[in-house]
């Protein structure tokens, strides 16, 4: 598969087939995946492959409310779960937003569902004393993640890193035994998409891109 028709077909697939992925196709995949860049090199990730009925269904409530939080909040008119605005919608709203069958889906269903882990002992968080959350770690996982989703679209596989599980990450590291020393990253639910999209809605260059200054001129589009 050409690189950049790889970087323009590779779409967030949530609803699958009941075609299997194979512990042989995952492995496959996490091979080519595992020569993503990452700080110093230290390749600090882990990946749980789950594919349990029980392991899913006691992740289920975990992932909840934060689906919960995200529809309201996103029903509301705001950017869900952003840093910089408090939330105008009530835990009492939270609490009884009904979320769509689409986002619970790919737990529900995906042949299997890949949990990756970040070990917080190999990343230079150089970004750790500013006043924000913190991005610069995430240079040293999502790299990973974005290759195990193109491995996946040449394999003819798709799925979508999916976070809702964060907020929950003690009590998702209990269940699937994680040393306390490493973050959760993402789940990535894997299978055969019942449907492809053939073209992906992304802005332009000229709406993100700009010369010498944030404020500068902005790098045209390509013709």
């Amino acid at each position: 598969m050409e690189l950049y028709e790889a970087f323009r077909g590779t779409f967030a697939a949530r609803h699958f087939t009941d075609d299997p992925v194979s512990d042989e196709t995952v492995a496959h995949l996490l091979e080519n995946a595992r020569f993503a860049p990452s700080g110093g090199n230290r390749q600090g990730w882990r990946v749980v492959v789950v594919r349990s009925p029980e392991t899913r269904a006691a992740l289920e409530p975990l992932m909840l409310p934060t689906m919960q939080r995200y529809v309201a909040e996103q029903r509301a008119g705001m950017s869900p779960w952003n840093p910089l605005e408090p939330s105008p919608v009530s835990a009492e709203t939270c609490a009884a937003t009904e979320v769509p069958d689409a986002l619970l889906a790919p737990l529900r269903t995906a042949p299997v569902l890949l949990f990756l882990f970040l070990d917080l002992g190999k990343v230079a968080a150089m970004d750790q004393n500013l006043a924000r959350v913190g991005v610069i770690s995430g240079a040293s996982i999502y790299p990973f993640a974005w290759n195990i989703l193109l491995a996946a679209h040449a394999e003819g596989l798709g799925g979508t890193l999916t976070t809702f599980l964060a907020p929950e990450e003690h009590a998702v590291g209990e269940l699937l035994e994680v040393p306390e020393h490493y973050a959760f990253a993402a789940m990535i639910p894997l299978g055969v998409p019942s449907k492809r999209l053939t073209k992906l809605r992304r802005n332009p260059v000229s709406s993100f891109a700009t010369l010498e200054r944030f404020t500068g001129p902005t790098l045209p589009d390509m013709p």
